[in-house]
C-alpha cells in the first residue's frame, strides 16, 4: 500500500520542470520573506534567541545568520525563521493555513552552509517542493486542524519544509517520506500564544525541526510511513472533528503557487484582519468617509479569526497585531497600516483609542461555516447621518485574486528595509528578484552577499 507520505515524496521527485510562472512567483515570495527577515532581525524575540544561544553564535559554525555570525544549521534556521515571521508582515498559505515561506525560506538559507553550493534555480525548486508538500497534508487536515487550535505554521508548515529541505540537500524518494514522518514528531505549537512573541517562535521552531528531521532522515533515522493516515497518527490525533483526511487528494499539472499562490502581505499585522481592513479602506475611498462621520462599525468574520484576534484593548505592539480594532481604528484614520504604526508609543495615541470603542467584531456560526472553505469577511459601517455601509471581502490585497503591483512590493520592500535602519537600495531589492540566475548559493557566496549589504551597514546608513 502507497501511504499518503509516500504519494507526496513521489509527487515531488517526478515534477522535474517548472513553469517560469512558478519560478517568478516562488522567487517574489522569497524576496517578501527576505525583506521581513531584514525587518524582523532586531525584535525582542530575535534578540532573546541572541542572547539565548549566545555561546552557539559565531564560533564554528556552518550557517549564517541575518543577525550576523555564524551557528549551525538548526540555530540558524531557528533565529532566521523568528525574524521572519516577528512582526507578522510575511505572507500566508491558505492550503496549508501557514505562513508557509517565514518557516521554508530560512530553513533552506540554513542548510547552504560552507561546502553545501547550489543555484538559485534548483533553491527555487526546493522551495515550490516545499511548498507543494505543505499544501498536499494541509488537505487532509485543515480547515480543522487550523480551527481546534493548532498553529499550522509550526505543524503543517514544518512538515512540508521538511520535504523541501530533504529536496534541496539531493534525498530520494525514501529520505523525503522519512524526513516528512520525523517531522510529524516535532509538530507543536497552539494558537493560544497569538500576541506574544511564542507566535514568531513558532516559525523558528518549524524551519528548525524542519533543517533537523530533513538532516537525520538522509543520516538513516526514520519513521513510519502512514504517520499521518494511521491510528494515533497525524490525523487522529492532530484533525479536529471535522478533517476530511487524504482521500480525493490529486495533483494538478500546474503547480499549487500557480492556481492558489501565496498571499503577499499587504498590512504588517495579523492575516485576520486584512479582509475586514481592504473593505473598510474601500467604503472610506467609495463614500469619503471621515472619522467624524463613523456612529459605529460592526466586522463579520469567521470563528478562527475571532478567536486569533483576542486582544480588543491591546496593551503592547504584539498584541495590537492582533486586535481587529486597533487595526480597523489605525488603517482608517490614517488610509494605511504600516511597520511605524507598531510600537509600544504608537498604540497609545489618542485619537486611535478614542475611535476603537466605535468598532465590534462578531463571527459567522458553526453551522455557517461547516461545509465550506471559505467565508467573505464583511464590514458594514453605521454613519451619523444614518446611512448604512457595507462590503465585503473573500480576498485580501496580495492575493491571486487581488494581487499587489511590482511597485507595492517594491514599496513593502522598501518599508522593511527602512524600519530596520537600512539604506532603501532599489539595487538590492531587483538583484534578489533576479535569485532564479544566481549561478551559486552558500552561506559565502552571491546571495547572503546580497542580503549582507542591507544588514550590515551602520545604523545612520
Amino acid at each position: 500500500m502507497v501511504t499518503i507520505l509516500r504519494t507526496i515524496a513521489q509527487q515531488l521527485l517526478s515534477r522535474t520542470t517548472f513553469s517560469t510562472l512558478a519560478i517568478d512567483r516562488a522567487s517574489d515570495a522569497v524576496v517578501d520573506t527576505i525583506g521581513c527577515m531584514i525587518a524582523g532581525r532586531r525584535d525582542e524575540s530575535v534578540a532573546a534567541l541572541t542572547r539565548a544561544f549566545d555561546g552557539e553564535i559565531a564560533g564554528g559554525g556552518q550557517a549564517r545568520l541575518i543577525t550576523g555570525g555564524l551557528a549551525s544549521p538548526s540555530l540558524a534556521a531557528l533565529i532566521n525563521a523568528t525574524a521572519a515571521h516577528a512582526l507578522d508582515f510575511d505572507d500566508n498559505f491558505h492550503p496549508a493555513r501557514a505562513h508557509a515561506s517565514a518557516v521554508l525560506v530560512p530553513a533552506l538559507l540554513a542548510v547552504l552552509t560552507r561546502g553545501k553550493v547550489t543555484s538559485g534555480r534548483r533553491f527555487l525548486e526546493a522551495y515550490l517542493a516545499g511548498l507543494e508538500a505543505q499544501a498536499a497534508v494541509g488537505f487532509g487536515v485543515n480547515p480543522s486542524h487550523y480551527n481546534r487550535g493548532w498553529h499550522a505554521t509550526a505543524t503543517v508548515g514544518s512538515i512540508g519544509a521538511a520535504a523541501g529541505v530533504a529536496r534541496l540537500l539531493g534525498a530520494d524518494e525514501e529520505c523525503l517520506a522519512a524526513a516528512m514522518s520525523l517531522a510529524t514528531s516535532f509538530a507543536c505549537g497552539p494558537k493560544g500564544q497569538f500576541g506574544t512573541s511564542a507566535k514568531p517562535l513558532h516559525a523558528g521552531i518549524a524551519a528548525r525541526n524542519a533543517v533537523d528531521a530533513a538532516r537525520m532522515a538522509l543520516a538513516g533515522m526514520s519513521g513510519r510511513p502512514d504517520i499521518l493516515e494511521r491510528p494515533q497518527g497525524f490525523l487522529d490525533l492532530f484533525g479536529g472533528d471535522d478533517a476530511k483526511g487524504w482521500e480525493g487528494l490529486t495533483f494538478a499539472e500546474e503547480h499549487i503557487i500557480e492556481s492558489r499562490g501565496v498571499v503577499t502581505k499587504r498590512h504588517p499585522c495579523c492575516a485576520s484582519t486584512h479582509r475586514a481592513i481592504d473593505a473598510l479602506l474601500d467604503l472610506k475611498q467609495e463614500h469619503g468617509l471621515l472619522a467624524d462621520d463613523i456612529a459605529g462599525i460592526e466586522t463579520k468574520v469567521g470563528i478562527s479569526a475571532v478567536r486569533n484576534l483576542a486582544y480588543p484593548e491591546p496593551t503592547d505592539e504584539m498584541q495590537a497585531r492582533f486586535s481587529m480594532q486597533y487595526c480597523l481604528a489605525t488603517a482608517f484614520l490614517k488610509g494605511s497600516l504600516s511597520l511605524s504604526d507598531f510600537t509600544r508609543h504608537q498604540i497609545e495615541r489618542p485619537e486611535i483609542r478614542e475611535f476603537m470603542p466605535c468598532i465590534e467584531m462578531q463571527s459567522y456560526s458553526a453551522e455557517e461555516e461547516r461545509g465550506v472553505e471559505r467565508l467573505p469577511h464583511v464590514v458594514t459601517v453605521t454613519t451619523r447621518d444614518g446611512r448604512i455601509l457595507s462590503k465585503s471581502r473573500l480576498h485580501a490585497k496580495g492575493s491571486l485574486e487581488a494581487p499587489m503591483s511590482d511597485h507595492e512590493r517594491k514599496v513593502k520592500f522598501m518599508d522593511c528595509l527602512q524600519w530596520a535602519n537600512r539604506r532603501n537600495s532599489e539595487a538590492f531589492f531587483q538583484q534578489l528578484r533576479a535569485l532564479a540566475d544566481f549561478e551559486s548559493l552558500s552561506c559565502d557566496t552571491t546571495l547572503w552577499n546580497v542580503i549582507s549589504e542591507a544588514t550590515e551597514l551602520p545604523d545612520d546608513g
